[in-house]
């Protein structure tokens, strides 16, 4: 299922609008998340399918707050898994805490909902880490699934990894058997994504809000997400 939509051109001016209004929704979400007294316990009651959220790189759980809302509003137990902080660890030892968390918390039929490299870590758990079948698909948003040409330049290794040359994004990239249960959300345009996050064999749908960080605020992205993960499994 695919509903990318045809390509349209995108004005310098137009990006350069998206480019601010991005960077000024994260750095309030930043900023709120910190002040947050809100505790990741408070969402654990719920009558549908458990949810785990990862975030971004250099995102804590908070900063995903308003999706968190909406899907546990919708009648979602959601999971945070706070010992990933501010999720700053390779993917493969953020995808371990990640299955430890699921384990220990004794989920069953868990659906992942990501942000950026949370799916990358989501597809990692999905392949390498899940004996017990006990996540049955991710909803990802704004993921480097093929990489991103700006992590070549970037001085720290932590983001350095999302380049499209990368050992890790490169089998990730290639490894499509669990695809089928992935679904891809992002705008028209991503500051830190050109590649894009179209994965093939999943569901990707495209949403008319553009950024990297503000389409999480976007109540049609909470609308897409609550109905995907409404689907039967």
């Amino acid at each position: 299922m695919s509903q990318t939509g045809t390509p349209t051109r995108i004005s310098a001016l137009q990006k350069g609008v998206w480019w601010l209004q991005d960077y000024l929704y994260a750095g309030v979400w930043q900023v709120r998340g910190m002040l947050s007294r809100v505790q990741p316990g408070s969402f654990h009651q719920g009558h549908r399918a458990p949810v785990v959220i990862i975030p971004g790189v250099y995102e804590n759980w908070q900063f995903m707050l308003p999706l968190i809302q909406c899907i546990h509003d919708a009648g979602h137990p959601v999971h945070v898994v706070t010992v990933l902080q501010r999720n700053s660890l390779g993917v493969p030892a953020a995808a371990r805490l990640v299955a430890q968390h699921l384990e220990e918390a004794g989920l069953q039929d868990a659906v992942i909902v990501a942000h950026s490299k949370g799916g990358l870590i989501g597809k990692y758990a999905m392949l390498n880490l899940d004996p017990e079948h006990r996540i049955d698909r991710m909803i990802a948003v704004c993921t480097p699934f093929s990489g991103s040409r700006y992590a070549r330049y970037m001085l720290l290794p932590s983001l350095r990894i999302f380049s499209p040359r990368n050992a890790l994004t490169l089998q990730l990239a290639r490894e499509e058997r669990i695809n089928s249960r992935i679904t891809s959300i992002y705008g028209p345009f991503d500051p830190h994504i050109p590649e894009g996050s179209v994965l093939p064999g999943a569901t990707n749908i495209k949403l008319p809000t553009a950024g990297h960080f503000r389409i999480l605020g976007d109540p049609e992205t909470a609308r897409i997400i609550v109905e995907q993960l409404n689907l039967p499994a």
